[in-house]
Protein backbone atom coordinates (compact mmCIF):
# COMPACT_ATOMS: atom_id res chain seq x y z
CA UNK A 1 0.00 0.00 0.00
CA UNK A 2 1.48 3.60 -0.64
CA UNK A 3 2.38 5.91 2.14
CA UNK A 4 -0.20 8.15 3.63
CA UNK A 5 -4.23 7.90 3.62
CA UNK A 6 -7.02 6.76 1.43
CA UNK A 7 -10.19 7.19 0.50
CA UNK A 8 -12.46 4.75 -1.77
CA UNK A 9 -15.33 6.50 -3.16
CA UNK A 10 -18.27 3.71 -3.46
CA UNK A 11 -20.37 5.18 -6.05
CA UNK A 12 -17.49 5.56 -8.41
CA UNK A 13 -14.90 4.22 -10.00
CA UNK A 14 -11.79 6.17 -8.74
CA UNK A 15 -10.13 6.30 -5.25
CA UNK A 16 -8.22 9.28 -3.44
CA UNK A 17 -4.63 7.76 -2.80
CA UNK A 18 -2.76 9.91 0.12
CA UNK A 19 -2.40 13.78 0.19
CA UNK A 20 -2.17 14.64 -3.36
CA UNK A 21 -5.33 14.41 -4.30
CA UNK A 22 -4.34 11.80 -6.70
CA UNK A 23 -6.51 9.86 -8.35
CA UNK A 24 -6.56 6.41 -10.13
CA UNK A 25 -9.20 3.65 -11.53
CA UNK A 26 -10.29 1.44 -8.42
CA UNK A 27 -10.66 -1.87 -10.55
CA UNK A 28 -6.52 -1.22 -10.79
CA UNK A 29 -5.99 -1.12 -7.01
CA UNK A 30 -8.77 -4.61 -7.08
CA UNK A 31 -6.23 -6.67 -8.44
CA UNK A 32 -3.39 -5.97 -6.45
CA UNK A 33 -4.03 -4.66 -2.26
CA UNK A 34 -6.99 -2.53 -1.49
CA UNK A 35 -9.72 -5.69 -1.62
CA UNK A 36 -7.17 -7.31 0.66
CA UNK A 37 -7.44 -4.30 2.93
CA UNK A 38 -10.77 -3.47 3.06
CA UNK A 39 -12.59 -6.10 2.87
CA UNK A 40 -10.18 -9.31 3.85
CA UNK A 41 -10.37 -11.30 1.00
CA UNK A 42 -7.66 -12.37 -1.55
CA UNK A 43 -7.91 -10.65 -4.87
CA UNK A 44 -7.53 -13.74 -7.03
CA UNK A 45 -10.16 -15.66 -4.63
CA UNK A 46 -12.48 -14.24 -3.23
CA UNK A 47 -14.04 -11.33 -5.33
CA UNK A 48 -17.08 -9.25 -4.23
CA UNK A 49 -19.05 -6.82 -5.95
CA UNK A 50 -16.80 -4.93 -8.55
CA UNK A 51 -17.31 -1.43 -10.03
CA UNK A 52 -16.65 -2.09 -13.19
CA UNK A 53 -19.26 -1.84 -15.52
CA UNK A 54 -19.39 -4.34 -18.46
CA UNK A 55 -21.45 -4.86 -21.60
CA UNK A 56 -25.00 -6.70 -21.59
CA UNK A 57 -26.23 -7.67 -24.96
CA UNK A 58 -28.79 -9.52 -26.67
CA UNK A 59 -28.43 -11.59 -29.88
CA UNK A 60 -32.89 -11.30 -31.36
CA UNK A 61 -33.57 -14.52 -33.01
CA UNK A 62 -35.78 -17.15 -32.62
CA UNK A 63 -35.52 -20.88 -31.93
CA UNK A 64 -35.61 -22.22 -35.16
CA UNK A 65 -32.96 -19.77 -36.35
CA UNK A 66 -30.01 -20.75 -34.47
CA UNK A 67 -27.07 -21.93 -36.41
CA UNK A 68 -27.02 -25.53 -35.21
CA UNK A 69 -30.67 -26.13 -36.64
CA UNK A 70 -29.89 -25.47 -40.09
CA UNK A 71 -29.92 -29.10 -41.26
CA UNK A 72 -33.18 -29.38 -39.48
CA UNK A 73 -35.05 -26.39 -40.00
CA UNK A 74 -35.55 -24.75 -44.13
CA UNK A 75 -35.22 -21.52 -44.20
CA UNK A 76 -38.21 -20.90 -46.49
CA UNK A 77 -40.29 -22.42 -43.50
CA UNK A 78 -38.98 -19.95 -41.19
CA UNK A 79 -42.63 -17.62 -41.40
CA UNK A 80 -44.86 -21.18 -41.31
CA UNK A 81 -42.84 -21.45 -37.59
CA UNK A 82 -44.41 -19.84 -34.28
CA UNK A 83 -42.76 -17.01 -33.56
CA UNK A 84 -41.90 -16.44 -29.63
CA UNK A 85 -39.37 -13.71 -29.71
CA UNK A 86 -41.80 -10.87 -29.11
CA UNK A 87 -43.56 -12.04 -25.66
CA UNK A 88 -39.84 -12.77 -24.64
CA UNK A 89 -37.94 -9.42 -25.79
CA UNK A 90 -40.74 -8.18 -23.57
CA UNK A 91 -39.86 -9.95 -20.57
CA UNK A 92 -36.52 -9.46 -20.44
CA UNK A 93 -37.42 -5.47 -21.38
CA UNK A 94 -39.03 -5.78 -17.55
CA UNK A 95 -36.43 -7.93 -16.28
CA UNK A 96 -34.20 -5.03 -17.12
CA UNK A 97 -36.58 -2.45 -16.01
CA UNK A 98 -37.01 -4.07 -12.56
CA UNK A 99 -32.87 -4.12 -12.35
CA UNK A 100 -32.57 -0.66 -14.05
CA UNK A 101 -29.98 -1.81 -16.61
CA UNK A 102 -29.63 -0.79 -20.18
CA UNK A 103 -28.12 -3.53 -22.71
CA UNK A 104 -27.71 -3.74 -26.70
CA UNK A 105 -29.78 -5.80 -28.47
CA UNK A 106 -28.11 -7.68 -32.15
CA UNK A 107 -31.34 -7.68 -33.74
CA UNK A 108 -31.58 -9.98 -37.09
CA UNK A 109 -33.08 -7.67 -40.18
CA UNK A 110 -35.64 -10.47 -40.64
CA UNK A 111 -37.00 -9.40 -37.20
CA UNK A 112 -37.01 -6.14 -37.66
CA UNK A 113 -39.11 -6.36 -40.74
CA UNK A 114 -41.66 -7.92 -39.03
CA UNK A 115 -41.42 -6.94 -35.65
CA UNK A 116 -40.91 -3.09 -36.41
CA UNK A 117 -43.11 -2.34 -32.77
CA UNK A 118 -40.88 -4.42 -30.93
CA UNK A 119 -37.46 -2.18 -31.70
CA UNK A 120 -39.49 0.78 -31.22
CA UNK A 121 -40.22 -1.07 -27.40
CA UNK A 122 -36.52 -1.45 -26.94
CA UNK A 123 -35.32 2.08 -28.17
CA UNK A 124 -37.96 3.76 -25.92
CA UNK A 125 -36.68 1.96 -23.23
CA UNK A 126 -33.50 3.43 -23.77
CA UNK A 127 -31.64 0.34 -25.24
CA UNK A 128 -29.35 0.35 -27.99
CA UNK A 129 -30.24 -1.54 -31.39
CA UNK A 130 -27.36 -3.20 -33.59
CA UNK A 131 -27.16 -5.85 -36.28
CA UNK A 132 -27.16 -9.30 -36.44
CA UNK A 133 -27.36 -9.46 -39.83
CA UNK A 134 -30.64 -10.31 -41.68
CA UNK A 135 -31.23 -14.19 -41.27
CA UNK A 136 -28.85 -15.51 -39.15
CA UNK A 137 -26.63 -16.46 -42.16
CA UNK A 138 -23.07 -17.39 -40.98
CA UNK A 139 -19.98 -14.76 -42.42
CA UNK A 140 -18.07 -18.58 -43.26
CA UNK A 141 -20.84 -19.14 -45.82
CA UNK A 142 -20.84 -15.90 -47.70
CA UNK A 143 -18.33 -13.91 -50.05
CA UNK A 144 -17.19 -10.75 -49.83
CA UNK A 145 -20.34 -9.25 -51.99
CA UNK A 146 -22.74 -11.15 -50.29
CA UNK A 147 -21.95 -10.18 -46.86
CA UNK A 148 -21.57 -6.32 -48.18
CA UNK A 149 -25.13 -6.44 -49.26
CA UNK A 150 -26.30 -8.15 -46.19
CA UNK A 151 -24.98 -5.81 -43.57
CA UNK A 152 -26.01 -2.82 -46.00
CA UNK A 153 -29.23 -4.10 -45.92
CA UNK A 154 -29.88 -4.73 -42.68
CA UNK A 155 -28.38 -1.42 -40.92
CA UNK A 156 -30.56 0.45 -43.29
CA UNK A 157 -33.63 -1.18 -42.09
CA UNK A 158 -33.11 -1.09 -38.32
CA UNK A 159 -32.29 2.62 -38.42
CA UNK A 160 -35.48 3.52 -40.74
CA UNK A 161 -37.43 0.84 -37.98
CA UNK A 162 -35.76 2.30 -35.05
CA UNK A 163 -35.18 6.00 -35.66
CA UNK A 164 -31.50 5.77 -34.42
CA UNK A 165 -27.78 5.15 -36.31
CA UNK A 166 -26.69 1.46 -35.85
CA UNK A 167 -23.31 1.29 -35.28
CA UNK A 168 -23.05 -2.50 -33.85
CA UNK A 169 -22.65 -5.05 -35.12
CA UNK A 170 -22.47 -9.20 -34.06
CA UNK A 171 -21.91 -11.84 -36.36
CA UNK A 172 -24.24 -15.73 -36.63
CA UNK A 173 -22.56 -17.68 -34.15
CA UNK A 174 -19.41 -15.31 -34.12
CA UNK A 175 -18.53 -16.52 -37.31
CA UNK A 176 -15.68 -13.95 -38.21
CA UNK A 177 -12.23 -15.68 -37.57
CA UNK A 178 -9.05 -15.62 -39.38
CA UNK A 179 -10.21 -17.52 -42.97
CA UNK A 180 -12.50 -13.96 -42.98
CA UNK A 181 -11.25 -11.39 -41.25
CA UNK A 182 -11.92 -9.34 -44.17
CA UNK A 183 -15.34 -8.76 -42.98
CA UNK A 184 -14.11 -6.40 -40.50
CA UNK A 185 -13.06 -4.36 -43.58
CA UNK A 186 -16.56 -4.77 -44.91
CA UNK A 187 -18.02 -3.62 -41.52
CA UNK A 188 -15.45 -0.37 -41.55
CA UNK A 189 -16.54 0.51 -44.93
CA UNK A 190 -20.33 0.37 -44.50
CA UNK A 191 -20.54 2.79 -41.49
CA UNK A 192 -19.96 0.24 -38.48
CA UNK A 193 -18.00 1.27 -35.83
CA UNK A 194 -17.75 -1.11 -33.68
CA UNK A 195 -17.87 -5.52 -34.11
CA UNK A 196 -18.48 -8.18 -31.67
CA UNK A 197 -18.23 -11.37 -34.09
CA UNK A 198 -14.91 -13.10 -32.89
CA UNK A 199 -14.69 -15.25 -29.60
CA UNK A 200 -11.25 -16.27 -28.68
CA UNK A 201 -11.03 -19.26 -28.15
CA UNK A 202 -11.37 -22.94 -29.83
CA UNK A 203 -14.89 -24.75 -30.32
CA UNK A 204 -16.42 -26.80 -33.05
CA UNK A 205 -18.54 -24.41 -34.66
CA UNK A 206 -16.82 -21.06 -33.85
CA UNK A 207 -13.62 -19.36 -32.57
CA UNK A 208 -10.32 -17.65 -33.04
CA UNK A 209 -8.53 -19.10 -29.94
CA UNK A 210 -5.43 -16.63 -30.78
CA UNK A 211 -7.17 -13.33 -31.38
CA UNK A 212 -7.13 -10.72 -28.42
CA UNK A 213 -9.16 -11.47 -25.62
CA UNK A 214 -10.30 -7.44 -25.26
CA UNK A 215 -11.36 -4.67 -27.01
CA UNK A 216 -8.31 -4.07 -29.95
CA UNK A 217 -8.46 -1.98 -32.90
CA UNK A 218 -7.96 -4.01 -36.44
CA UNK A 219 -7.20 -0.97 -38.16
CA UNK A 220 -5.62 2.22 -37.68
CA UNK A 221 -8.67 4.53 -36.34
CA UNK A 222 -11.82 4.30 -34.23
CA UNK A 223 -13.38 1.41 -35.64
CA UNK A 224 -12.72 -1.52 -32.93
CA UNK A 225 -13.29 -5.09 -32.07
CA UNK A 226 -15.09 -6.57 -28.73
CA UNK A 227 -14.37 -10.00 -28.49
CA UNK A 228 -16.47 -11.77 -26.47
CA UNK A 229 -15.28 -12.07 -22.69
CA UNK A 230 -12.92 -15.04 -21.87
CA UNK A 231 -11.13 -16.00 -18.25
CA UNK A 232 -7.78 -17.12 -18.93
CA UNK A 233 -6.85 -20.23 -16.62
CA UNK A 234 -3.73 -22.48 -17.10
CA UNK A 235 -3.06 -20.53 -20.27
CA UNK A 236 -6.57 -21.24 -21.90
CA UNK A 237 -9.04 -19.24 -22.88
CA UNK A 238 -12.30 -20.52 -21.71
CA UNK A 239 -15.48 -18.74 -21.90
CA UNK A 240 -17.71 -16.94 -19.28
CA UNK A 241 -19.44 -14.87 -22.19
CA UNK A 242 -23.12 -15.84 -21.65
CA UNK A 243 -24.97 -18.19 -23.80
CA UNK A 244 -25.08 -22.03 -23.55
CA UNK A 245 -22.04 -21.63 -21.19
CA UNK A 246 -23.96 -19.87 -18.54
CA UNK A 247 -26.64 -22.67 -18.95
CA UNK A 248 -24.20 -24.79 -18.56
CA UNK A 249 -21.35 -23.69 -16.05
CA UNK A 250 -22.79 -23.87 -12.07
CA UNK A 251 -23.88 -19.96 -11.56
CA UNK A 252 -20.96 -19.70 -8.88
CA UNK A 253 -18.48 -20.61 -11.30
CA UNK A 254 -19.70 -18.24 -13.56
CA UNK A 255 -19.83 -14.94 -11.27
CA UNK A 256 -16.31 -16.01 -10.12
CA UNK A 257 -14.80 -16.14 -13.30
CA UNK A 258 -16.91 -12.63 -14.62
CA UNK A 259 -15.33 -11.02 -11.28
CA UNK A 260 -12.02 -12.44 -12.03
CA UNK A 261 -12.73 -10.80 -15.70
CA UNK A 262 -13.41 -7.09 -13.76
CA UNK A 263 -10.69 -7.36 -10.87
CA UNK A 264 -7.80 -9.23 -12.20
CA UNK A 265 -7.48 -7.97 -15.56
CA UNK A 266 -9.15 -4.73 -14.96
CA UNK A 267 -11.48 -5.07 -17.73
CA UNK A 268 -15.40 -4.83 -18.54
CA UNK A 269 -16.92 -8.02 -19.62
CA UNK A 270 -19.67 -8.58 -22.50
CA UNK A 271 -22.09 -10.99 -21.95
CA UNK A 272 -25.13 -12.42 -24.52
CA UNK A 273 -27.82 -14.95 -24.64
CA UNK A 274 -30.96 -15.47 -26.76
CA UNK A 275 -34.63 -14.50 -26.10
CA UNK A 276 -35.28 -18.32 -26.79
CA UNK A 277 -33.33 -19.00 -24.25
CA UNK A 278 -35.83 -17.82 -21.15
CA UNK A 279 -38.19 -20.04 -23.22
CA UNK A 280 -38.72 -23.42 -21.99
CA UNK A 281 -41.54 -23.56 -23.38
CA UNK A 282 -40.76 -23.32 -27.16
CA UNK A 283 -41.46 -25.84 -29.67
CA UNK A 284 -39.20 -29.35 -29.49
CA UNK A 285 -37.54 -29.69 -33.03
CA UNK A 286 -37.51 -33.27 -33.84
CA UNK A 287 -35.10 -35.77 -35.13
CA UNK A 288 -32.05 -33.53 -33.45
CA UNK A 289 -28.70 -35.01 -32.71
CA UNK A 290 -28.20 -35.99 -29.02
CA UNK A 291 -25.42 -33.03 -29.11
CA UNK A 292 -27.55 -30.88 -30.36
CA UNK A 293 -30.80 -31.51 -28.10
CA UNK A 294 -28.60 -31.22 -24.96
CA UNK A 295 -26.69 -27.85 -26.06
CA UNK A 296 -29.88 -26.07 -27.02
CA UNK A 297 -31.83 -27.12 -24.13
CA UNK A 298 -30.32 -27.59 -21.35
CA UNK A 299 -31.50 -25.63 -18.06
CA UNK A 300 -33.83 -23.49 -19.97
CA UNK A 301 -35.95 -23.53 -16.88
CA UNK A 302 -33.23 -21.59 -14.96
CA UNK A 303 -32.18 -18.91 -17.07
CA UNK A 304 -34.42 -16.62 -16.31
CA UNK A 305 -33.46 -16.93 -12.39
CA UNK A 306 -29.74 -16.92 -13.18
CA UNK A 307 -30.15 -13.45 -15.40
CA UNK A 308 -31.73 -12.41 -12.50
CA UNK A 309 -28.75 -13.09 -10.35
CA UNK A 310 -26.65 -11.87 -12.97
CA UNK A 311 -27.90 -8.33 -13.11
CA UNK A 312 -28.29 -7.74 -9.67
CA UNK A 313 -24.52 -8.92 -9.08
CA UNK A 314 -22.87 -7.04 -11.36
CA UNK A 315 -22.77 -3.34 -12.88
CA UNK A 316 -24.17 -3.51 -16.66
CA UNK A 317 -24.97 -1.01 -19.65
CA UNK A 318 -24.74 -0.57 -23.38
CA UNK A 319 -21.81 -1.86 -25.69
CA UNK A 320 -21.90 1.55 -26.79
CA UNK A 321 -21.85 3.44 -23.91
CA UNK A 322 -19.52 1.03 -22.22
CA UNK A 323 -16.84 -0.02 -24.63
CA UNK A 324 -17.15 2.44 -27.84
CA UNK A 325 -17.51 5.95 -27.01
CA UNK A 326 -15.42 6.37 -23.75
CA UNK A 327 -12.18 4.51 -26.19
CA UNK A 328 -12.80 7.16 -29.35
CA UNK A 329 -9.90 8.89 -30.01
CA UNK A 330 -7.82 7.04 -27.48
CA UNK A 331 -4.21 6.54 -29.39
CA UNK A 332 -3.37 4.15 -26.32
CA UNK A 333 -6.05 2.00 -27.13
CA UNK A 334 -3.80 -1.50 -28.73
CA UNK A 335 -4.02 -1.88 -32.45
CA UNK A 336 -3.95 -5.64 -33.56
CA UNK A 337 -4.11 -6.35 -37.59
CA UNK A 338 -4.98 -10.24 -36.77
CA UNK A 339 -5.94 -12.80 -39.56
Amino acid sequence: MPSGSFIFDSGSRWMRVGSADRFIPMVKWDCCHVRQQIWGCDPLQGYTMTEVRNAMSVDVEDYFQVSAFERYVDRDDWDNRECRVERNVDRILELFERHQVKATFFTLGWMAQRYPQMLQRMVTAGHEIASHGWSHVRVTQQDRDAFRSDVIRTKALLEDVSGREVIGYRAASYSIGAENIWALDVLQETGHRYSSSIYPIKHDLYGMPDAPRFAFRPFNDDFFEFPVTTVKIGGKNLPCGGGGWFRLIPYQGMRWALRRVNNADGESAIFYFHPWEIDPDQPRQSGLDTKTRFRHYLNLERMESRLDRLLADFRWGRMDEVLYWPRVGDSAEPFARVG
